[in-house]
């Protein structure tokens, strides 16, 4: 094999973007594109000119491809990519993987019993930033974590809300800022500062006119004892993203497009202990970190290293199987929001299914949309 022959389906937003690396790359070949939109499938298939298809079971058994990229709406991440695994393809979604920790457990499970490669679009892995830092935690020079915090702003206006008859609803999203604009960040977060063992978050519709969450506060608790804090919301139109983590040996705060990190001159849980002088304070050293500008990064570097995963056995920057991480947290934001409680994770997995089961049955046909499939163009000039 010297090109991974590659389908892509849900063509009508980022898998529009998909279309067009997946086409260029030396490691891969566009062979295929399927969206339940007859039209934007015809015309995605006739730009590229590919075969398109409306159903995604018949490319997936066409034969005409090695690999699929799945970007279609969330609910489907699971189905899509669990029926390509049985037919021996491999699998590369976008984020998150799934809605429910119960369909992400199945994913998992399917791609393990298929052999085939499964990575996720979390594309910002790939910034150098935050690559740094994981190589700064990974070092061990934060020691034990006392303490995280991540604030998410984003915003969207009604009128992309208004944009699709899925979006911001429970059967169609299964969530809100949570699963749709947040998980990245929470990948990064929980890569960075683990998994909470706790979470309390407060949830809640503030400005926009939909039916899932536009702004979350949640209390961390992780297995050690140490505390976290995270929000996000889609009301608020300034940043910068902030993340910051404390360990008992030095902390590291990331703020926009900067990462700082403090070297503390004795372990706060030795010097605390130990010095005689009550108004001392501990010492440290401030770095700020250089982040070179001169590197790929994005959707197109996650793609052409899950080819090479496929061609030549290279390691994935995404597994599969960490994509659970994230979806584990937003379930767990969502439950305990919902129900007013704390909630440990893993997260209760009948329970939250139920609860998702629930609140399908109260979601509502939008009135007013005008639909629209555009890529991000934040995200499309950089393709």
């Amino acid at each position: 094999m010297e090109k991974v022959k590659i389908g892509i389906i849900g063509v009508g937003g980022m898998g529009y973007a998909h279309c067009k690396i997946a086409s260029t790359l030396p490691e891969t070949e566009l062979t295929c594109v399927c969206d339940v939109d007859q039209e934007v499938a015809k015309q995605r298939g006739e730009e590229f000119g590919v075969k398109y298809f409306t159903d995604y079971k018949e490319l997936i058994k066409s034969g005409l491809c090695d690999a699929v990229i799945v970007a279609t709406p969330h609910w489907f991440h699971p189905e899509v990519s669990i029926f390509a695994f049985e037919n021996g393809l491999h699998v590369l979604s976008e984020k998150p993987i799934a809605v429910r920790v119960s369909d992400a457990d199945r994913m998992i499970e399917a791609a393990k019993k298929s052999k085939k490669v499964f990575s996720i679009m979390f594309q910002r892995r790939t910034e150098p930033i935050f690559k740094k830092a994981k190589e700064i935690v990974k070092s061990g020079a934060l020691g034990e974590i006392m303490k995280s915090v991540c604030i998410d702003p984003w915003y969207r206006t009604q009128a992309y809300y208004d944009s699709g008859t899925w979006r911001a609803t429970w059967i169609g999203e299964g969530g809100g800022v949570l699963i749709n604009q947040a998980p990245h960040t929470i990948d990064l977060f929980t890569m960075l500062a683990g998994l909470p063992k706790k979470i309390e978050a407060k949830t809640r519709t503030r400005l926009h006119d939909i039916e899932v969450e536009d702004e979350v506060a949640a209390f961390l608790e992780y297995e050690n004892g140490a505390w976290g804090y995270y929000y996000t919301s889609t009301c608020e139109p300034i940043g910068p993203f902030h993340l910051e983590i404390t360990g008992e040996k030095g902390k590291l705060i990331i703020r926009g497009n900067s990462l700082t990190f403090y070297s503390f001159e004795k372990p706060i849980t030795k010097f605390t202990k130990e010095c005689p002088d009550m108004w001392s304070s501990l010492q440290y050293t401030e770095e700020k970190i250089e982040i070179s500008s001169n590197v790929q990064t994005g959707h197109a570097v996650i793609i052409k290293n899950f080819a090479r995963a496929i061609l030549y056995g290279e390691e994935l920057i995404v597994k599969g199987e960490e994509g659970l991480n994230s979806v584990e947290f937003i379930n767990a934001c969502i439950l305990s929001g919902k129900k007013n409680k704390i909630v440990e994770i893993p997260v209760d997995r009948k329970e939250y299914d139920d609860l998702m089961e629930e609140l399908k049955k109260t979601s509502k046909p939008k009135k007013l949309v005008k639909v629209q499939r555009i890529t991000d163009p934040n995200i499309a000039k950089k393709i």
